[in-house]
This record gives C-alpha cells, sequence and structure tokens, in this order.
C-alpha cells in the first residue's frame, strides 16, 4: 500500500473541504453584502464577538464589513431547537439534508484547483472519466430534494420535489449536451487534459471556441443550483419555502449550504472547461508549477475565477424576476436541447472537415 499517496489524498481532501466550507460562508455574507448595495442598504455590520477588540485597528473595520457575521450564523444554526414535526416521515426526513449536502462536495473531488505541487497533481481523483463522474453525482442530489418533499407529507413542499425533479431532469440532458463538443476538440474525458488543452494563449480557452455550449452551461447551472431566476422548487410567495418549509436548525442549514457549496462546484467546472482551469496566459502561468510557490499561485487563479463566477451567480439573483414554471420547461425542452444538439453537429462537421485536409 502506498501510504504517502493516501496521506498525501488525506491532506488534499482536509484541505479541499476547509475550502469549499470556508467558502460557502463567506458566499453567504457576500450575497447580503451585494444585495445590500444593489437595494441601497448596508447589510451585516454589526456582529462583533468579544475577540474583536483586541485586534488593534481592525476589529471595528471587520465588524462593519460583516466578517464575523458567519461565525454568528453557524453557531445559530447548531444551537438552534432542532424541531421535528410529528407528521412527518421519520427517516427520509433525516435522511434529504444529507443526501442534498454529500453531492455537492463529492463533485469538487475531480475538478483540478491546481498544476502540480512538488509530484503531487492538484486534484483529489484524477479521474480519466471525469466529467461522467460530475455528472453522475450531480444527479443525485435531486434526490434530497425530493426526498425531503415526500418526507414533510405537506402540500407545499411536495410540490418543490416534484418542480425540482422536472427541472434537473429538464436542465442536465442540456447541460450534458453543451460540454461534448469541448471533449470533441479535447479527445478526452480527463479534467486535467482539458485544462491543458487551453494552455497556449487567451484564445486557446473554450469560451471563445464554444460561446454557444458556455452560454447553456451557464444558464442549465442556475436551473441545476435552484438559483433565481430558476428557484421554483423553493419559489417563497407560491410554496412558502418549497422543499425545506418543514424544516429548521442544523437540518434546514445543511440544505442552505448544499445549494452554496453546489454554486462552487458548478463554478469550478465552467472554470476548468471553457476558462482555462487555473491557468493564466501570461507569467508562465500556462505552464505546471516548477516551485512550490507557482503551485500555490496556481490555485490562487482557480479560486479568483471561481469567486468571479460566484458573484455573477448572486448578481443575476437580485436583479431578474423568476420565470413561471412553463417557461422554465419551453427554455429547456424547446430551446436549448435543439440548441445543443445543433452545437455538437456543427462542431463535429468542423472537426472532419479539418482532419480531411
Amino acid at each position: 500500500m502506498d501510504w504517502q499517496f493516501l496521506a498525501f489524498s488525506l491532506v488534499k481532501i482536509i484541505a479541499a473541504f476547509a475550502v469549499v466550507m470556508t467558502m460557502v460562508a463567506y458566499s453567504v455574507l457576500v450575497e447580503r453584502k451585494v444585495s445590500a448595495f444593489i437595494q441601497d442598504r448596508l447589510g451585516p455590520n454589526r456582529t462583533q464577538p468579544f475577540f474583536a477588540k483586541y485586534i488593534p485597528g481592525l476589529g471595528p473595520l471587520l465588524t462593519r464589513w460583516g466578517v464575523f457575521q458567519p461565525i454568528a450564523d453557524g453557531l445559530k444554526a447548531f444551537l438552534k431547537e432542532d424541531f421535528t414535526p410529528a407528521h412527518v416521515r421519520k427517516v427520509y426526513f433525516w435522511l434529504a439534508p444529507a443526501i442534498a449536502m454529500v453531492p455537492s462536495l463529492l463533485t469538487v473531488a475531480v475538478i483540478p484547483f491546481g498544476s502540480m505541487m512538488g509530484a503531487q497533481k492538484m486534484v483529489i481523483a484524477d479521474l480519466d472519466v471525469g466529467i461522467l463522474y460530475t455528472f453522475g453525482i450531480v444527479s443525485l442530489g435531486v434526490y434530497g430534494i425530493v426526498l425531503a418533499g415526500y418526507a414533510a407529507n405537506s402540500k407545499y413542499p411536495f410540490l418543490g420535489g416534484i418542480r425540482s425533479t422536472a427541472q434537473m431532469i429538464s436542465y442536465e440532458i442540456s447541460m450534458g449536451l453543451s460540454v461534448i463538443p469541448i471533449f470533441l476538440l479535447v479527445g478526452s474525458l480527463n479534467l486535467g487534459d482539458v485544462v491543458q488543452h487551453q494552455t497556449g494563449g487567451w484564445f486557446a480557452w473554450h469560451i471563445f471556441r464554444q460561446p454557444l455550449g458556455f452560454f447553456i452551461f451557464l444558464i442549465a447551472a442556475f436551473a441545476e443550483t435552484n438559483r433565481l431566476p430558476f428557484d421554483l422548487p423553493e419559489a417563497d410567495q407560491e410554496l412558502v419555502g418549497g422543499y425545506h418549509t418543514e424544516y429548521s436548525s442544523i437540518k434546514f442549514a445543511l440544505f442552505f449550504m448544499a445549494e452554496y457549496a453546489a454554486m462552487i462546484a458548478v463554478s469550478g467546472m465552467m472554470v476548468t472547461l471553457f476558462f482555462g482551469g487555473w491557468t493564466l496566459p501570461f507569467l508562465g502561468l500556462d505552464q505546471p508549477a516548477a516551485t512550490l510557490g507557482m503551485g500555490l499561485l496556481h490555485i490562487l487563479v482557480f479560486l479568483g475565477k471561481v469567486c468571479c463566477f460566484l458573484l455573477l451567480i448572486i448578481w443575476v439573483r437580485w436583479m431578474l424576476p423568476r420565470f413561471r414554471y412553463d417557461q422554465l420547461m419551453d427554455l429547456g425542452w424547446r430551446r436549448f436541447i435543439p440548441l445543443a444538439l445543433l452545437n455538437i453537429v456543427v462542431t463535429a462537421g468542423v472537426l472532419a472537415l479539418l482532419a480531411s485536409k
């Protein structure tokens, strides 16, 4: 048994989990601050733990920025009463939040968040079928929402679960079809190979070769993560809160964290597939790291790109109205799936034409 490999894998898992959970916590803070800015408010600026006064000069500033707010939110989620209504199906009621949370974390395992750190690849599981694994795991997330709707034994959560099922089935098809041209270009399903294929300049990035594929993937990502303008499974005005209406305390927090973890995972996928992953076409940042410092810089480049997509997803929530349910289904089945199929045919035709010359 390769103990060194196991040790490094464990370190990467712990580090990736810590980074994702930290990003989940502060994505919530950023969302609240962005919404406050758009609505001409201040947002969280009062939470101040006891140790803030021991941070000379920075304590009041960090308080005004709301930096300590995620700590208070986490403590509140753990300390609130965990109430289970008498009418729910208890086994499924407890199981649903975990099933919703786990797929978002498992997806991160195959995304290359850097090049090399010494002799170690900066990916937890370097699978040759990474994209197939991703879509297989992502599709499991809907089971948590469906179980939550069924277990609540109430009409509003049940309607939210049904909506989520139809929505995810519709948009997983177009999302899967949108990335097929990428793998026609690369000739591999390994996400590390996809990143390597995008080295050599800005125009090597797949966003310039497959803009339609990126557009379809981006819109499908909003539907897959249940974000506005596609948050029909939890539409507050219609369904009170949808599938998590009956949840409270840490079980509700798991659904909440699952949504933001899914946002991070799908942002990482978009960066990897269309925006060069950890690469930048200058200062030698499009080549595997030769030093520890360069390896860390690649990780920071990747995280910076992911944060840009997170800001986009958050901004869209506070700028666009919700689609009607029939409009959501029409867009998925009658617009995006035909467009994605056309994109595959055109890409395959162009590649065949170029190969024949």
